[in-house]
């Protein structure tokens, strides 16, 4: 009989829509289970109030309880060193593991290991975010190579309202960023109701869907040295290697 596998989410403490989506992304892999840690975050901003809600002694309070439940990997699926920096998220990591023994990952370290894969360096965006975050994550995709062709953000700076933003909206800023023919698209938020349209839109655009809730639970599986392959329904990423 195969191992169990489970997966420990550190998770926004306002955020709606990744614990659904995770969870049942997890209930497609054979053996899988999502486990949740939260810590406080509120807003989106480039406030030294907002940014401090990603302290790493907060995270990794949070990421010390999922220790205690065994979990086979440890993940932030949240989007913070897109206007950080993704060397944030690589001390994130490191950190969890010192402190914690399990592999960790982050939304945005898997999903910046997916664009690599694919060589891809045009990039369509988008975010829930307010111009000047946005404007920051384009920046620091730009020093890997990568430049943001095309992009769409909503100008919301709470993080609950990112959960109440409609499909219909998503799938329209999706198609509208697709025009400009980037390689692969980001839906960056892990506070979206996203990853669901992937197939739909891969098959209709020809383009891969990144969603950072997938790219979480991608970059988690591969942690946990399991095989994504089966949720191949959930949008190709599952299959890349």
């Amino acid at each position: 009989m195969n191992q169990p596998i489970r997966l420990g989410v550190l998770t926004p403490s306002s955020n709606t829509a990744l614990e659904p989506l995770t969870s049942a992304l997890a209930a497609a892999m054979p053996g899988c289970s999502a486990h949740f840690s939260r810590f406080k975050v509120t807003e989106i901003a480039l406030s030294g109030q907002a940014l401090g809600q990603f302290d790493d002694e907060k995270i990794l309070a949070a990421a010390e309880l999922l220790a205690d439940a065994k979990v086979d990997a440890i993940g932030w699926s949240g989007t913070s060193s897109g206007w950080l920096g993704f060397d944030a998220d690589r001390r994130l990591c490191r950190r969890i593991t010192e402190r914690t023994g399990i592999a960790a990952t982050t939304a945005v370290l898997a999903l910046n290991e997916l664009l690599a894969l694919r060589g891809v360096t045009r990039l369509g965006l988008v975010t829930p975010y307010t111009a000047d975050v946005q404007q920051r994550i384009v920046d620091n995709y730009r020093t890997l190579g990568i430049d943001v062709v095309a992009e769409r953000h909503l100008d919301i700076r709470v993080n609950h309202e990112f959960g109440l933003v409609e499909t219909t909206t998503l799938r329209r800023l999706i198609d509208e960023v697709a025009e400009a023919q980037p390689e692969a698209i980001t839906t960056f938020c892990t506070n979206l109701r996203a990853a669901p349209l992937a197939s739909e839109v891969e098959a209709q655009r020809r383009t891969p869907l990144l969603d950072t809730v997938s790219t979480t639970v991608w970059g988690l599986l591969r942690a946990a040295r399991a095989d994504p392959s089966p949720l191949a329904g959930w949008g190709q990423l599952f299959g890349w290697r």
